[in-house]
């Protein structure tokens, strides 16, 4: 890869008194106590409140379109174009504006854990805390590896600047921009601190292909035998939750790419959901966090200042940061080999969709280009009770390329791995949102960890006459009129009418993949 284009304004910023490089998590939670911009839990971590950008903002993100990006990135809704005039003009006030802080800071890291395709980064901040979360979130480097660290992707984040849709190009005060060519990307006008991880994240799903590399939207654990279990879904469907195992080591709980050597983690850290977060339901989560982490959103109790999981007052989305040192099973480094099994996860609104079924290759790829799942509540502005979405390759906001590159990767290896894949709903049971109950947290666990044991492997199934799904009739542990979801309704009939608007939903989405053959969108689909 080669280095970012590093003009003289940007050496001049990072060389200013006012910048300090690789503070340590001690010297960033003193200062950011010290400013206001955060409080100090009763468990350690640092807990910062991010002001009315409690979630992402899609509408505000943007890609430039210059040489880089013309002729590759998927244009639409998604990756909206921005002029490459709008950037420069933007970069120079961000930077004139930075320069002017009292103090900045700056992370240098890496994204990546495989050496052969690791992304060299740097986060200037002018938040001592959202510093901290980068230090946390991504690879940090040894002292050896900082002294000729070289910045390959550059992040300017600036949350007190505020853009002049008018005057500026922008659709709010708000942006995101990222200019592949430079490898540099602007934040301004919201101090959610989750643009950042997503930002890199992008970059990656642009690089990693084109270097043989499937990126990924999803957890990874392995087992004792070095079984490498994968987890896909969209926030707050419980990739984070699951993949943190006791029984299993976790290689990392977002993002991840799969070479031919197998799977490694792109990140350094967690972000994990903790609303309603306890020490009974999630030990994992619940023990990692601890000094040097970041909560994101969580009302600490005036006088104790012990976080309340349970408060959503700020926000539903609310998050916590920590490094991936602070889970006891992990693999170090976070890579390990090719995937047995493929789980891709589900928050099902409607409350149709079985808690797990057994999908073919057809079937696997049909729900792999759909993605479905419902938009939980804060995880985006705006989204206050749960959206059915259809989510390309359960991650389309951050994957800037057509979703057939990534799903072709995705056939390919599981055909030369002989990969397993599962459909888990984490969504709803008996009803719809509002009517039903959320999918018992335990039931799922023990269907998940069955799955990966091989135990469905030769099980007695049901096809769910909706959705042509394969639903076990029997796991230990779990009610059999859990496992098909028509039982669970007190009128199946609604169940049926509910179930077949559904299937609709997911016939109408998928008419936009006209590239796909007909053997998917045939036998991987709905049957009524």
């Amino acid at each position: 890869m080669i280095s970012a284009k590093i003009d003289d304004s940007l050496k001049s910023l990072l060389s200013g008194s006012n910048v300090t490089i690789q503070a340590s998590v001690a010297e960033l939670t003193e200062k950011a106590v010290a400013k206001g911009e955060a409080e100090l839990s009763a468990d350690g971590a640092l807990a910062a409140r991010t002001g009315k950008y409690t979630g992402r903002s899609p509408k505000d993100k943007f890609i430039v379109e210059d040489a880089v990006s013309k002729d590759k990135v998927d244009w639409g809704s998604v990756n909206k174009p921005i002029s490459p005039d709008v950037f420069d003009s933007l970069y120079t006030k961000v930077i004139d504006h930075l320069k002017q802080k009292d103090e900045l800071f700056v992370f240098k890291g890496y994204a990546g854990a495989d050496k052969d395709s690791q992304l060299s980064i740097q986060v200037v901040n002018e938040l001592a805390w959202q510093n901290q979360f980068v230090h946390q979130l991504f690879i940090r480097p040894t002292a050896e590896e900082l002294q000729s660290h070289e910045a390959q992707f550059t992040i300017l984040a600036a949350p007190s600047f505020k853009a002049d849709p008018e005057v500026d190009g922008t659709n709010s005060e708000t942006f995101i921009i990222m200019s592949l060519e430079k490898r540099i990307v602007l934040i301004g006008g919201t101090e959610y601190a989750g643009e950042m991880k997503k930002s890199i994240f992008s970059a990656m799903n642009f690089l990693l292909p084109e270097q043989g590399i499937l990126s990924m939207h999803c957890s990874a654990n392995v087992g004792e035998d070095g079984d490498v279990a994968l987890f896909f879904g969209l926030s707050g469907t419980g990739k984070t939750t699951l993949s943190a195992d006791a029984d299993r080591k976790l290689i990392g709980d977002d993002e991840h790419g799969w070479s031919d050597n197998g799977v490694f983690n792109i990140e350094g850290g967690c972000y994990a959901k903790c609303i309603n977060l306890s020490e009974e339901k999630e030990p994992e989560i619940f023990g990692a966090i601890r000094f040097g982490s970041v909560l994101e959103n969580v009302v600490l109790d005036e006088d104790t200042r012990i976080p309340d999981y349970d408060d959503n007052s700020l926000t539903e989305n609310t998050r916590a940061a920590y490094p991936i040192e602070n889970i006891e099973n992990i693999v170090t480094p976070s890579i390990a080999g090719h995937p047995k099994n493929i789980i891709f996860l589900t928050a099902d609104a409607s409350g149709v969709l079985p808690p797990i079924s057994i999908l073919t290759k057809e079937q696997a790829m049909y729900h792999f280009l759909s993605g479905f799942t419902s938009k939980l509540a804060g995880t985006e502005r705006g989204i206050t009770a749960p959206e059915p979405t259809f989510s390309t390759c359960f991650g389309s906001p951050f994957l800037p390329l057509p979703a057939a590159t990534y799903a072709e990767m995705l056939g390919k290896k599981i055909d030369e791995h002989g990969a397993k894949v599962f459909l888990v709903n984490t969504g709803w049971t008996g009803g719809i949102f509002g009517v039903g109950s959320r999918m018992n947290l335990g039931y799922t666990r023990t269907m998940v960890r069955a799955a990966i044991a091989g135990k469905l492997d030769n099980v007695e199934t049901k096809t769910n006459e909706i959705f042509g799904l394969e639903m076990p009739l029997e796991i230990e542990g779990v009610p059999s009129n859990v496992l098909h979801p028509r039982y669970a309704w007190e009128n199946p009939e609604e169940y049926d009418a509910e179930a077949k608007r559904l299937a609709a939903a997911f016939r109408e989405n998928f008419k936009k993949f006209n590239h796909v053959s007909e053997e998917i969108a045939i036998k991987g689909g709905p049957i009524a």
